[in-house]
């Protein structure tokens, strides 16, 4: 039951971070932009933002913007899409996840032209580091596509396939001349939290910081979307997991329920003549049946204790060394990953033991039918 809880809540941990990675917790665009990374521009100086850096469950807020474009080598062509940072970018994911090279240096000043592709990109493409990286790109002003001569710094790897088969990142100004943007226009902002449980609550709390100042003039209207709503898809496959959890811990509680029960019964089929002996002598059913349920109790808080020993012994050994590895192809993660928090550790060891016992408090009643002359010559 440990290990149960620990790898589906770190497999969905993992996951969940890899996604973030891509967009963060929350994202601020223009209300006219549709759900295609071709965005519309809003100005990079907003009266809010201060306000938002202070909120307490906001870690970070970094501008973006996006395009879609096309890679060309010799032999290859792929669609991707072009994601542009600037200098308050969060490189903390992308540092973790490199494989080979380097993070590129954005500055307000000087645009540059190196890019950070994926692996499955450079695999794909035959590109290596240090590679020049050709990008045709389409815009409503001209219907000529727009080159650009990119140079491969760095290679990520995060085993998702469908963002890593997406995204590049490149410094912001590249996506401000593509589409004609002056220096201050960008795609939107993203908006990173110190705990994604509250998500829902943020959102709705940066919904109505950038409300307040709808009515300035020369502002557009914008739009507060979450992880969750942006890749629904991923998410609610997710949550799915917990639907497993609930079912393999059902399962096991019912098998060990049933053994405690055949259990007990044993216990009291071996002491039959000890409880005529007691009933003989004037003690009462409850008092016996009490008894067999503290012993029963013994016997469940042992095993539990071997268990939390055997549990959190392959919990530790699988954190740190990584023992059981998985296909990243299939699983997203290279190996079995553990999330096991204090709260479903103390959760799993009380509802275990509650349920088990209240299990065994039916069966006790035999003992009420046992009486005193049959159990005494009971052999």
């Amino acid at each position: 039951m440990i290990l149960s809880v620990a790898i589906v809540t770190g497999f969905k941990s993992q996951i969940r971070k890899k996604v973030i990675g891509f967009g963060s917790d929350i994202q601020v665009v223009n209300y006219d932009s549709n759900s295609s990374y071709e965005t519309k521009p809003v100005p990079k100086q907003q009266p809010w933002l201060d306000s938002l850096r202070g909120m307490p469950d906001v870690r970070h807020v970094q501008m973006f913007a996006t395009k879609p474009g096309i890679i060309k080598t010799k032999k290859e062509i792929q669609g991707v899409v072009l994601k542009g940072v600037g200098p308050d970018f969060d490189w903390s994911f992308f540092r973790q996840n490199m494989v080979k090279g380097k993070i590129f240096h954005v500055n307000d000043s000087v645009r540059t032209d190196d890019v950070i592709i994926s692996e499955q990109l450079a695999d794909l493409l035959k590109l290596k580091l240090g590679d020049p990286l050709f990008m045709y790109f389409l815009n409503d002003v001209s219907s000529a596509p727009r080159m650009r001569r990119f140079k491969i710094t760095g290679i990520y790897k995060t085993s998702l396939e469908e963002f890593d088969r997406l995204f590049i990142l490149a410094d912001i100004k590249h996506i401000q001349r593509l589409n004609n943007w002056t220096s201050d226009q960008v795609s939107g902002f993203e908006v990173s939290l110190n705990n994604f449980d509250q998500i829902d609550r943020m959102t709705q709390e940066v919904r109505n910081l950038t409300l307040r100042y709808e009515d300035q003039k020369n502002l557009p209207v914008l739009r507060t979307v979450s992880i969750k709503l942006k890749y629904p898809q991923i998410f609610d496959w997710l949550n799915l997991l917990d639907m497993n959890v609930w079912v393999i811990l059902g399962l096991i509680l019912i098998v060990a329920g049933f053994n405690m029960v055949s259990g007990l019964l044993i216990l009291i089929l071996e002491r039959t003549n000890m409880i005529g002996v007691m009933k003989a002598l004037g003690t009462e059913n409850m008092s016996v049946r009490k008894v067999f349920l503290y012993l029963s109790t013994f016997l469940i808080g042992k095993g539990m204790l071997w268990g939390n020993i055997i549990g959190l012994l392959i919990c530790f050994l699988q954190a740190q060394f990584g023992i059981i590895k998985l296909d990243p192809t299939s699983y997203y993660v290279n190996t079995v990953p553990i999330n096991l928090k204090l709260l479903h550790f103390v959760l799993l060891n009380i509802g275990t033991l509650v349920i088990t016992v209240s299990m065994l408090v039916i069966p006790s009643w035999y003992i009420s039918r046992i009486t005193p002359d049959k159990a005494i010559r009971f052999d």
